[in-house]
């Protein structure tokens, strides 16, 4: 004895003068087709939701990246003002160097001078150059 599961579409008036063959043969297409239906619909739901959530980490990252971009710039500046605060004192000592040596050829006596060491006295051949930002850089 053999127990059929009735399914919505067994009960169909429209299948009962098809021969039994045919009539659950289309019965389990339609069910087929049914479940494909709600896969496919779940599968979107899925896509959805990962749209969703990459959307929401790319924002996250974007935030990252404009919070990064503003410490550079104003790390930029810093380096900046301190290159230019390295040229000046460099400037100074060179010329108090100047008036020692003036000094010490006027007055005889002899005197001390440090050396003004190579790298403040070419400031480009420092490690650091300057690095301007680029105007294409997009978030």
């Amino acid at each position: 004895m053999t127990m059929q599961v009735n399914s919505g579409s067994e009960s169909d008036p429209r299948y009962a003068n098809m021969d039994d063959k045919k009539r659950k043969r289309m019965i389990s297409n339609r069910e087929s087709a049914r479940r494909s239906r709600m896969k496919k619909r779940q599968h979107m739901d899925q896509l959805l939701n990962q749209v969703t959530t990459l959307k929401s980490e790319n924002a996250r990252l974007s935030q990252r990246i404009d919070v990064a971009v503003q410490l550079y710039v104003a790390v930029e500046s810093q380096n900046n003002m301190l290159r230019a605060q390295l040229m000046e004192l460099t400037d100074r000592l060179s010329s108090l160097n100047s008036v020692l040596q003036i000094v010490e050829e006027v007055s005889g006596f002899s005197m001390d001078i440090p050396a003004i060491p190579d790298a403040l006295l070419e400031p480009w051949k420092l490690p650091c150059p300057l690095q301007p930002i680029p105007n294409n850089f997009q978030c």
